[in-house]
C-alpha cells in the first residue's frame, strides 16, 4: 500500500473491469500466436497504431501533491533512498523518446518523456549480489514485478513530464516508470516504492492471469 494515508483517492476499483481483464487471460482474447523482431519490426503483432493516449488505470486516481511525493527504493541495496520531490528534480534529468505498447492492443509511437534514469538511481542504490527482481508499489496499490535486468536497461524512465509538460494525474503524475521494451501494465503510474528482491513477486495483473514478463514482440500477454 502507499505509505501516505493522506493522499486522497479518486473514484473506486472498477471490479467489472478487472473481472472482463482476466476473462480476456482465460481466453487468449487478442492473440495472433505471432512474433516479431523489434530490430527489424517497430510494430509488435496484434498492435494497432492510434495518435491519442488512452487512460487506463483500476479505477482510482491518487491526487498527490509535489511537496507530500515520496519515493523509496529499498530492499536488497546497500544504500536504500528516500527522496522528495526536491531530491528526485535534483538529480540528473534525462530527455528520452520511446514507443507504448499496451497489453489492450494499442501502440503510440514517439512519446517524448523527461525523468531519472533507473540506472541513476540505482547507481546510488548500490544493489546488493542477491537483488534479481524488482517489485513496485504505486500509491494506488497497484503493484508490478520485473527482472532488475529490465529495470536497470538505459532506456528506462522515472518519468515526470510527457512531450514538455508534467506528466498529468491521469497518466501517473507526477511520477510513473517507463519501460519501453515491455507492456505498458510493467509502466506502474504514481509510483512510491521500489524494492529490490532475491526472488520474484508477481503483481496485480501477474497474479490474474497475466505474463510475468510482458515482452509484446514474443506477444507474452498471458502466461
Amino acid at each position: 500500500m502507499a505509505e501516505d494515508d493522506d493522499i486522497p483517492l479518486t473514484g473506486r476499483v472498477r471490479e467489472k473491469l478487472i473481472e472482463s481483464k482476466q476473462e480476456w487471460a482465460r481466453e487468449g482474447r487478442l492473440l495472433t500466436g505471432t512474433t516479431a523482431d523489434p530490430s527489424r519490426d517497430r510494430l509488435p503483432p496484434g498492435q494497432t497504431l492510434v495518435k491519442d493516449w488512452p487512460v487506463l488505470d483500476l479505477g482510482i486516481q491518487p491526487d498527490v501533491p509535489k511537496e507530500k511525493w515520496r519515493l523509496r527504493l529499498e530492499g536488497l541495496v546497500e544504500a536504500p533512498l528516500r527522496l522528495t520531490w526536491d531530491d528526485f528534480m535534483a538529480l540528473p534529468q534525462t530527455e528520452a523518446v520511446s514507443d507504448i505498447h499496451c497489453v489492450t492492443q494499442w501502440s503510440r509511437y514517439d512519446n517524448r518523456w523527461q525523468g531519472v534514469k533507473a540506472a541513476d538511481l540505482l547507481a546510488l542504490a548500490r544493489p546488493k549480489p542477491a537483488a534479481r527482481f524488482v517489485a513496485f508499489t504505486s500509491y494506488d496499490g497497484y503493484t508490478t514485478n520485473v527482472p532488475l535486468a529490465e529495470f536497470a536497461r538505459d532506456e528506462v524512465l522515472l518519468a515526470h513530464s510527457w512531450e514538455g509538460e508534467p506528466l498529468t494525474r491521469q497518466h501517473g503524475g507526477p511520477v510513473r516508470v517507463v519501460i519501453p521494451r515491455l507492456y505498458f501494465w510493467k509502466s506502474p503510474k504514481w509510483v512510491t516504492r521500489i524494492e529490490l528482491l532475491g526472488a520474484d513477486r508477481p503483481g496485480f495483473w501477474e497474479v490474474r492471469g497475466y505474463h510475468n514478463n510482458g515482452d509484446p514482440w514474443l506477444e507474452e500477454r498471458y502466461g
